[in-house]
């Protein structure tokens, strides 16, 4: 086994519900993320990560099944069932690394199907999927004098089960464990998983506070419904969107967001606090730290609250990567996934990427040593009823249900306001990314069959 001098420390650094534009230093100044900003300004910022999406409502299960087992969306799915077989555990991510000589430590949400402490040698406080909700954090707020829930309010449970936020015990834990392993000679990999900032959305009312309603704004692809929710699963039937009442109110969504924020806030402190005990132990130097969340989310933006829809807002996380060699203050726009985190914290450790892992590292796009992405096109799924395709700067939204595609020009219309599809001159490009998608999809093993949906875009 090799010394320590060997091998860097690995710490990787997990959200949950995180888009990608609620970091201060990226661009959304309403938010205080004064740590995060740190990380930003410490390493290199990838600034379109995606998830590939998900198979059910909690896109979540598919993101982390995807990040532990480097298999791509349906490949994952069809894993599932032999998850807790030696034989596939051995080939996790938390494996590979201790086969490769790390001390391997997990806390916090897990939520795959393989048991933990099967994939990891030490274990912190392993979490559901998400903390308990109640009946009274659902269609919320009804108005300015609805105030039955409120965020700091401990008699509801979720985050403060137990006692003490979620967030903090996990800070805590990291914490000592950076202790105990800062002493050994191996180094190690951490993979910290908080719960936040998926609801319910709790925080300390300090937290809150930092918030002034009326300094919250209106997102400005605020719609009282979406036009297509039902047939593309995300209507009333759905629990995340059933968070907010229907149909929106602008008042319902800044108040939403504020909490949103809060949660956001809170989590940043608990990030600093790790990073901080991190350098007094003296392994900063040595250590590359990767932080992203599994997906991002809508929080009143087109009428939608969660993640299952293939908005950017949605499917595009925060990526961030600080390490010895590594640029500091440096944003790159080349399309990743943010499961290459996977593949790219074995290529640090000097472990072979193995066959089934069809992610790819992004260390050298982070050095500089390459500018192209490793992916021609990016591909987004949910269940059967939306499918999208991602390239050369422009978006298709494949609704089957509706017959309905969406088509945007996202170096033009960034935030996907313009539907380009029934444009004359984007004919042409509507049927050429459509044919795109169908070969993306095969490479995928989506057998999800589009075509019937779609007579008129087939050559």
């Amino acid at each position: 086994m090799k010394d320590k001098a060997d091998k860097p420390n690995i710490l990787f650094i997990f959200a949950d519900d995180q888009c990608y534009s609620t970091i201060n230093a990226l661009g959304n100044h309403e938010i205080i993320t004064p740590n995060l900003d740190k990380m930003v300004k410490s390493g290199v910022t990838f600034t379109h990560a995606y998830n590939m999406g998900a198979w059910g409502g909690a896109v979540c299960v598919a993101s982390r099944t995807m990040l532990n087992t480097g298999r791509s969306v349906w490949r994952a799915k069809k894993l599932i069932p032999s998850l807790k077989k030696p034989e596939i555990t051995a080939g996790l991510w938390g494996n590979l690394l201790k086969d490769a000589g790390y001390d391997t430590y997990m806390a916090g949400k897990w939520h795959v199907k393989a048991t933990p402490d099967s994939c990891f040698e030490t274990m912190g406080t392993v979490r559901g999927g998400m903390p308990r909700q109640t009946p009274e954090g659902y269609n919320r707020p009804l108005s300015e004098n609805d105030t039955i829930w409120e965020p700091w309010d401990t008699h509801f449970g979720g985050y403060w089960q137990g006692g003490k936020h979620w967030s903090e015990v996990l800070a805590d834990e990291a914490i000592g464990f950076i202790g105990q392993a800062s002493k050994k000679d191996n180094p190690f990999f951490m993979y910290i998983a908080f719960n936040a900032a998926h609801d319910p959305r709790q925080s300390p009312k300090e937290f809150v506070d930092m918030y002034p309603l009326e300094n919250i704004s209106v997102p400005k692809t605020f719609l009282p419904e979406y036009p297509y929710k039902d047939d593309i699963g995300c209507g009333k039937d759905l629990r995340d969107e059933r968070l907010a009442p229907f149909p929106r109110t602008e008042y319902a969504v800044k108040v939403n967001r504020r909490e949103y924020y809060a949660l956001i806030t809170h989590l940043d402190q608990q990030i600093g606090r790790i990073l901080d005990v991190l350098k007094k132990s003296g392994q900063m130097d040595n250590t590359y730290i990767f932080y992203t969340a599994d997906h991002g989310l809508s929080c009143g933006n087109y009428g939608l609250m969660g993640k299952q829809n293939m908005y950017d807002l949605s499917v595009r996380p925060p990526m961030i990567i600080i390490g010895p060699d590594l640029p500091k203050d440096k944003k790159i726009d080349l399309d990743v996934y943010l499961q290459d985190i996977m593949p790219s914290a074995l290529e640090l450790a000097g472990a072979q990427k193995p066959q089934y892992v069809e992610f790819n590292s992004v260390m050298k796009i982070a050095r500089g040593e390459q500018n192209v992405s490793s992916y021609p096109a990016i591909y987004g799924c949910y269940k059967n009823l939306q499918r999208m395709i991602r390239k050369d700067g422009f978006k298709l939204i494949v609704y089957p249900e509706a017959k309905k595609v969406l088509l945007f020009d996202l170096n033009k219309d960034p935030l996907e306001m313009n539907d380009l599809s029934e444009v004359n001159e984007y004919h042409g490009k509507v049927k050429e990314m459509f044919k795109e998608l169908i070969d993306l999809q095969k490479g995928m093993g989506d057998k999800l069959d589009l075509t019937a949906a779609f007579p008129d875009l087939q050559d």
